[in-house]
């Protein structure tokens, strides 16, 4: 190519060699693959809309949830609930203080009742008061109904108040306190209730989103910050600006950046910045970072971020329509696995190849005094040693224990990793001091995560092993009665008369409806419910005896429980008693009874005695004096040999028994069974006093008479009276005699 310059040939040369340094320049943005293609959504004009009202002002909206299949929107200060299934909308009741915030978390693991409750619970507030001096309310029902919710020692709290959140996966709840641009969390129950968690700056006001999944991720953020927790607030650190392995800036502050949108799901984080730029980064189980992908015209005011699946990203922008109150979309879909191929991000390779677990996503439950064993297979690159890394949300209630072994080869030569995974309670492990586990009584959830340390972010698809592990209540766990020798198995009752509508009467004087041990005013006719009771045991009246229990697991023998329970005759029997004392018993505290448990229970409760209420009267730190050593010992179980013992009575006993061991289990194991009494004789007429004092002198008088009669016949008057009984003897021969001839 040939270049004629003319008079004006410097002018044209420096117009030319711009024009080549800008072809030059704008060709790599050019050819720069593009973030996404935009396309449009044309959905909400198809449905009908009604005609926009006039005149009712400009409603402010400060707040959103979703609980479960219901939005929570804070409008004006007041509460709002949408059921957009429904489509119903209805306000709040229960809340009698202006709010602006609800906060809650969901749980997707459905059919389960404490998954329920995650999702059910929502707090509403006012951010801004002192801590002490808060309104706040709480409700169990997805944000319908609301009532005051009060926390011991919040009135020793000192400083702003700047919100309360329910953190499940610690089964606590933490308070956010402000004071002089710092913040930290302070937290309802054992043992974090002690302390506070580290203070972080908050030099404005932060919203704080919860991440999916459980894990005790939360997520603080501003325009001009961006804050992580992965332990529910205990430690808040600085998101950092990596390029490949290089850190550019150790927080977004330094970065000069303003956040517009933000959006997470279980491992994924994804900020939109006013800035048009777009950056990415994982949850890991260690820090957090983020990278900043190619430049794209995907910002605008309206804009929001959201993850729809794992490695996928949609911008979604509302496009008013001035003639039409409806809105349709603008989206911009993104696969993240797919951008990172990209060699100037030098994301990396990913060093596992395979990373599963048949605990994936699955919930578990841990009773009490019970072992869950988990398993893992991790296959590495060739030439790459990952190091698996497994944690709990929640320490202070579950330990684990993990292995990791070579389990063979893959066809290609890759080696392959095991990892057996052993989960308990804390408690039990007996490696933790008593000051850093949680109480035992108390039902908490846990979550348990494997992932690989200093993962790649490029391993966008390999991503964390999580389970959800409720440290609670085994619902498929019952106690069964041991009843091998029934009553009817020795023919004392027939089965066939017991299934006939059998009933039976309970004297008066041997129970009282009101469980007091006095006297009823007329005789009880009791129906006797066979389907669920089947045929009675049978008991020896003068026999001390107690029941076998059985624990039983989705329909399998497990063991003989040998902790402590209590036993209640339902009908109010009261014609029995116990074999110790308090005082033979061993106790060091006046032990609970029937009577002072029904009488805090009250009348609508009284069959209330369970490990919620118990108290040991051999636990050092139940201190209610001995006052009355001789009262019958009521529990039964644990570590005495205290047996029922049976007055003088035969007859039928329906038994409610109820588990109240609080280191047992944390069910209600709790069931009814009943007993046949037999062997007592008919009680006397006279008192026993008087028996033995007739029989003593029955006795006597036979000595006396078997000694004087003797005596007498060798006297006079003993001769006389031998004499008239041998006459007398002789008549009745005679008469006798003539009596039977004549027959």
């Amino acid at each position: 190519m040939s270049l004629r310059i003319g008079g004006n040939g410097r002018s044209e040369m420096l117009v030319l060699m711009l024009v080549v340094a800008t072809t030059f320049r704008l060709c790599p943005l050019v050819k720069a693959r593009p973030l996404c293609r935009i396309r449009t959504l044309r959905t909400g004009k198809v449905f009908p809309v009604e005609e926009k009202i006039q005149g009712v002002g400009t409603p402010e909206v400060t707040s959103a949830h979703f609980a479960g299949s219901v939005l929570l929107l804070v409008v004006n200060q007041k509460v709002y609930v949408y059921d957009y299934e429904a489509n119903f909308w209805t306000a709040s009741t229960g809340i009698q203080h202006p709010v602006s915030h609800v906060s809650g978390d969901n749980c997707c693991y459905s059919g389960n009742s404490f998954c329920m409750d995650i999702s059910n619970s929502v707090f509403a507030y006012l951010r801004g008061d002192q801590v002490s001096q808060a309104n706040i309310y709480f409700s169990n029902s997805r944000g319908y109904r609301f009532q005051k919710y009060t926390q011991e020692r919040r009135a020793e709290l000192v400083g702003t108040f700047g919100g309360i959140f329910s953190f499940h996966s610690l089964s606590q709840v933490g308070l956010l306190l402000v004071d002089e641009q710092m913040a930290m969390f302070s937290y309802s129950d054992h043992p974090l209730n002690r302390s506070f968690g580290l203070p972080f700056d908050y030099d404005r006001a932060l919203d704080i989103l919860i991440a999916p999944g459980q894990k005790g991720i939360l997520i603080f953020w501003s325009e001009k910050n961006l804050l992580v927790s992965r332990n529910s607030g205990q430690l808040v650190e600085s998101v950092q600006v990596r390029e490949g392995q290089r850190i550019l800036y150790n927080s977004i502050v330094k970065a000069n950046i303003t956040i517009h949108s933000v959006a997470a799901n279980e491992n994924e984080l994804a900020v939109l910045t006013e800035e048009n730029n777009l950056y990415y980064g994982s949850l890991g189980i260690q820090s957090s970072s983020l990278i900043k992908f190619a430049d794209q015209n995907i910002w605008s005011q309206e804009a929001v971020l959201m993850f729809t699946d794992v490695g996928m990203l949609e911008i979604l922008t509302p496009l008013p329509d001035v003639l039409f109150a409806a809105f349709d979309f603008q989206k911009c879909r993104l696969n993240i696995q797919a951008l990172l191929m990209d060699p100037q991000l030098q994301a990396g390779v990913c060093k596992v190849e395979l990373l599963q677990g048949e605990f994936e996503n699955k919930m578990y439950t841990i009773d009490m005094n019970s072992q869950l064993e988990l398993t893992a297979l991790m296959i590495p690159r060739p030439g790459t040693l990952p190091v698996p890394l497994v944690s709990v949300s929640n320490p202070h209630s579950l330990g684990l224990q993990a292995v990791i072994c070579e389990d063979g080869y893959t066809y290609d030569g890759n080696t392959k990793h095991r990892l057996n995974i052993s989960l308990k309670q804390q408690h039990h492990w007996g490696r933790a001091d008593p000051n850093f586990t949680s109480s035992i009584k108390r039902p908490t959830i846990s979550t348990i995560t494997l992932d690989i340390a200093n993962k790649e972010i490029s391993c966008v698809d390999l991503k964390p092993l999580t389970a959800l592990i409720s440290v609670g209540c085994d619902l498929e766990k019952k106690i069964v009665i041991q009843n091998e020798l029934s009553a009817c198995y020795h023919g004392v009752l027939d089965p066939v008369a017991l299934q006939d509508n059998y009933s039976y009467i309970i004297e008066r004087e041997a129970y009282d409806p009101n469980f007091q041990g006095q006297q009823a005013k007329k005789d009880l006719e009791v129906h006797y419910p066979y389907e669920k009771l089947g045929c009675p045991l049978l008991a020896y009246y003068d026999i001390p005896w107690k029941p076998v229990v059985e624990l039983w697991r989705e329909g399998k023998f497990q063991e003989v429980v040998e902790a402590e329970y209590v036993l209640l005759e339902m009908n109010g029997l009261f014609t029995y008693t116990y074999s110790l004392t308090a005082g033979t018993a061993g106790c060091s505290a006046q032990p609970q009874n029937w009577t002072t448990i029904t009488k805090m229970a009250g009348d609508t409760a009284p069959f209330s005695w369970d490990r919620e209420n118990y108290m040991s009267c051999h636990d050092p730190n139940y201190h209610e004096p001995l006052r009355w050593p001789d009262v019958p010992y009521q529990i039964l179980g644990g570590q005495t040999e205290n047996k029922v013992v049976f007055d003088q009575r035969n007859g039928i006993y329906i038994f409610f028994i109820s588990i109240v061991d609080p280191s047992y289990s944390y069910c209600r194991l709790e069931t009814t069974f009943s007993v046949y009494v037999y062997g007592a004789f008919p009680l006397s007429i006279f008192p026993p006093e008087i028996t033995i004092v007739l029989l003593t002198a029955a006795t006597l008088l036979s000595v006396w008479l078997a000694y004087m009669i003797p005596q007498l016949l060798h006297t006079e008057q003993g001769l006389e009276g031998n004499g008239f009984w041998v006459r007398l003897y002789q008549r009745c021969r005679k008469s006798c005699a003539c009596l039977w001839g004549r027959c």
